[in-house]
């Protein structure tokens, strides 16, 4: 990063059309308000990268890093503190959402992909609002913050924000970025953890994490199949691909809650009967607001819940790596780009 005549210019990587990972730089005018200049040290890849790996924006929305500079109106933060930060960027503050602690559901919220397209984690440097950061517990390095800003936060939002109980059987579908934390948190809540796979393959890192049972759905052709699964309160799907909902359809206990948590494109489809005479709800769930961000962040440090990860330098080589393993399904679980100086 380098000091101009005013203000800052920073490294950021960008996608383009062609879905190329693009070596820029991005210029922050003086800081201003409750601005904070921070230096990345560590940037989570998150599937939701790859859907605007194709937009001319700076990519990236799981970022750790070390406060270097703050604007006058910063009250908590100083000079060498370690923050990170996520999803959502900003809200308005005065809606009925911003009031009652649902600011990721503002109606002039800014997140990623929706506002902001000049800065973002891949990067060297970023300009972030000191409201919409995190301080890091001294117990996380930065390196296993980093993917908590994102997929640690959208999975423990489901389970804190909707009134999961230490009694309920939670199952989850999918041993992968979100799925491996999902199975920590949901364990250290107290609750019994059901996985779905395709094959056996993750089974034992499963039952390492938490799971106290694991089912491989590959080859299940019917409801009649899984119908000696004791029922399932909660179902958070967490793989890329959306299921066969009528496989599951069979095993939820009455009045349960789904959530799917993934990106996806097209419909939401689940047999109707089924859902009537048994009360089963789906649940939109985002990234959690900032109340919820800020106990997970408290929970995963009191209960030792880490990412599983794999390393990349934070440089276009290392980018594009990343985004490789990520397309290849090579990633264990979740890909963090490490700064180099």
């Amino acid at each position: 990063m380098s000091a101009i005549q005013e203000g800052f210019t920073f490294t950021v990587y960008r996608g383009s059309k062609d879905g190329s990972i693009v070596e820029s730089t991005t210029h922050q005018d003086d800081l201003q308000g409750d601005q904070v200049l921070l230096k990345i040290t560590h940037s989570g890849l998150c599937g939701t990268d790859e859907h605007y790996r194709s937009a001319d924006q700076v990519l990236g929305h799981e970022g750790a890093g070390i406060v270097q500079d703050v604007g006058p109106d910063v009250r908590n933060l100083k000079k060498g503190d370690r923050v990170g930060f996520g999803y959502l960027h900003s809200s308005c503050g005065l809606c009925e959402q911003c009031l009652t602690g649902m600011e990721t559901f503002c109606p002039d919220r800014v997140m990623y992909g929706t506002g902001d397209f000049h800065i973002g984690s891949f990067a060297s440097h970023t300009v972030w609002r000191e409201a919409y950061l995190f301080k890091i517990p001294d117990s996380i390095p930065n390196e296993y913050a980093a993917p908590l800003m994102c997929a640690g936060a959208t999975v423990f939002n489901a389970l804190e924000m909707y009134g999961t109980r230490p009694t309920d059987r939670v199952g989850i579908i999918g041993v992968g970025g979100l799925g491996h934390l999902a199975i920590q948190f949901a364990a250290n809540m107290g609750c019994e953890v059901v996985v779905f796979s395709g094959t056996d393959s993750k089974k034992e890192e499963a039952m390492k994490l938490g799971a106290m049972e694991f089912y491989a759905m590959k080859g299940v052709k019917g409801p009649e199949d899984v119908q000696k699964i004791k029922p399932i309160n909660r179902l958070l799907v967490t793989t890329s691909a959306k299921p066969d909902y009528a496989l599951y359809s069979s095993i939820l206990a009455p009045g349960a809650t789904i959530f799917p948590l993934s990106v996806a494109e097209g419909n939401f489809e689940f047999p109707y009967m089924p859902m009537l005479l048994t009360g089963i709800r789906v649940q939109g769930s985002v990234v959690a607001a900032r109340a919820i961000h800020r106990k997970m962040l408290e929970f995963a440090a009191a209960h030792n819940i880490r990412p599983i990860i794999d390393t990349f330098p934070l440089n276009k080589e290392g980018v594009e790596k990343a985004f490789e393993h990520l397309d290849h399904g090579e990633m264990r679980y979740r890909g963090v780009l490490v700064a180099q100086d």
